[in-house]
C-alpha cells in the first residue's frame, strides 16, 4: 500500500492512499494541498478513482475540484454532507481500490456527516480525534452528544495499535495509535455523557 500523509499550505492534512499494483488512488480531503498532491500523482502514474471528503467543511472540500478536472475522480462523502458528490456513504461502506478496502465509519459530532477512514491499520480520522484533542463541537451543526458516541463506542472501540492520522496538524506529533490516545488525550478520559457534554462547553 502506499500512503502519504501531506501538509503544503495552513494546518490541513490530506492523504493519498494506493494500492500499488492496480495503481488506484484516493485523495482524502484535498484542502489547500492541491499544489503538492497533483505531483506526486502523476509522479506515481496513480488512477485516482476517489476524492474523498472527511466532511463538509471548506477547509477539507476545498481542493475536491482541482483534483477532479484534473483526474477525473469521483467524490466521495457521507449522504449527509452539503457538498457536490459523486458517491454518498453510510457507516460500514467499503470503498476498493484493487485489493485495498477501506471502510467507513460514520462519526458525528463535529459535523453531522463526519467520517473516519480505516484501511489495513491507519484510521483516518478528519476532525472527529486529533493527536491529544477532539474536534470541536460548537460550530453549526456540532453536537457533543453525537462526538461522546463517535468516539467512546466507535473510534475506542478499535484496538490500540490502529493507527492515528488526523485532519489537522494540532499535536505534538503528526500521527498517534489508538493506545496513545487512550492512554494520553484528555478528552478521552472517563466521562459519563453529562460530563462530556459539559466539558465540551468548556473554553
Amino acid at each position: 500500500m502506499f500512503f502519504k500523509q501531506i501538509k503544503h499550505q495552513g494546518d490541513n492534512f490530506s492523504y493519498i492512499i494506493a494500492d500499488e499494483v492496480s495503481k488506484e488512488a484516493a485523495v482524502v480531503d484535498p484542502s489547500f494541498n492541491v499544489d503538492a498532491i497533483i505531483p506526486i500523482l502523476r509522479e506515481q502514474n496513480f488512477l485516482v478513482k476517489y476524492i474523498i471528503d472527511t466532511h463538509q467543511h471548506l477547509d477539507h472540500t476545498a481542493g475536491n475540484k482541482g483534483v477532479k478536472s484534473r483526474f477525473g475522480a469521483k467524490i466521495v462523502a457521507h449522504k449527509l454532507a452539503k457538498i457536490v458528490k459523486d458517491v454518498g456513504v453510510v457507516d460500514g461502506d467499503v470503498l476498493r481500490l484493487g485489493t485495498l478496502n477501506i471502510r467507513v465509519i460514520h462519526t458525528p459530532g463535529h459535523s453531522p456527516d463526519g467520517i473516519c477512514l480505516l484501511v489495513d491499520n491507519k484510521l483516518l480520522t478528519g476532525d472527529t480525534l486529533f493527536v491529544g484533542e477532539c474536534g470541536r463541537t460548537d460550530l453549526t451543526s456540532g453536537s457533543s452528544e453525537d462526538m461522546y458516541h463517535s468516539l467512546f463506542q466507535k473510534l475506542m472501540k478499535l484496538d490500540d495499535n490502529i493507527e492515528v492520522y488526523p485532519g489537522h496538524d494540532y499535536g505534538a506529533t503528526c500521527q498517534s495509535t489508538i493506545g496513545v490516545e487512550r492512554r494520553t488525550n484528555y478528552t478521552l478520559a472517563k466521562r459519563t455523557l453529562n460530563e462530556f457534554i459539559e466539558f465540551m462547553k468548556e473554553p
